[in-house]
């Protein structure tokens, strides 16, 4: 992780000001990492460009943990991104109650059944992001809290070990 002192010395990250220097955006905790994990993957969803951007800047503005925010958006790559987003189309079809457009996977059909496919696939995209971002935010809360829980449990199991009982 970057230092403190050179984040804040940064001549291009001067803009941000004092927001750059919150704890939870380098630190892991339970609220951050939740956080980062709802950044992340609503922003994995968005079908624009700049998602990482967009991902860090979130995370900055509700102090989630940057790196994990970030890196997150990369759920969707150019591997994944056709099949993520046609599903989010689809959704978006199907919801709005649209028929959809059978797309053809080439630059040129893409561009010229852009405005067909628009709203649907924003739609959806919302949706599916809304959606991942809520549980992903449940879900990693509630590792992170079973996770404290079984390193208690584990730990007052070996005192118990260590102390004999003292009743004899």
């Amino acid at each position: 992780m970057p230092d403190n002192r050179t984040l804040r010395e940064h001549k291009h990250l001067s803009w941000l000001g004092k927001h750059l220097h919150n704890p939870n955006l380098w630190h892991l905790s339970r609220r951050s990492a939740a956080k980062a994990f709802m950044v992340g993957l609503f922003c994995a969803f968005l079908p624009v460009p700049g998602q990482m951007v967009i991902a860090a800047v979130m995370a900055v503005w509700i102090g989630s943990n940057l790196p994990v925010s970030v890196g997150l958006v990369w759920l969707t790559n150019p591997i994944t991104i056709p099949p993520v987003f046609y599903a989010t189309y689809k959704l978006g079809s199907w919801i709005l109650g649209t028929d959809p457009v059978k797309i053809e996977w080439t630059r040129n059909a893409i561009e010229h059944d852009l405005s067909l496919i628009w709203w649907p696939l924003l739609f959806g995209s919302l949706l599916s992001g809304l959606f991942f971002a809520g549980v992903g935010y449940l879900v990693i809360n509630q590792i992170w809290i079973w996770s404290v829980q079984k390193s208690w449990r584990s730990r007052k199991r070996k005192q118990q070990i260590k102390a004999p009982d003292s009743d004899n």
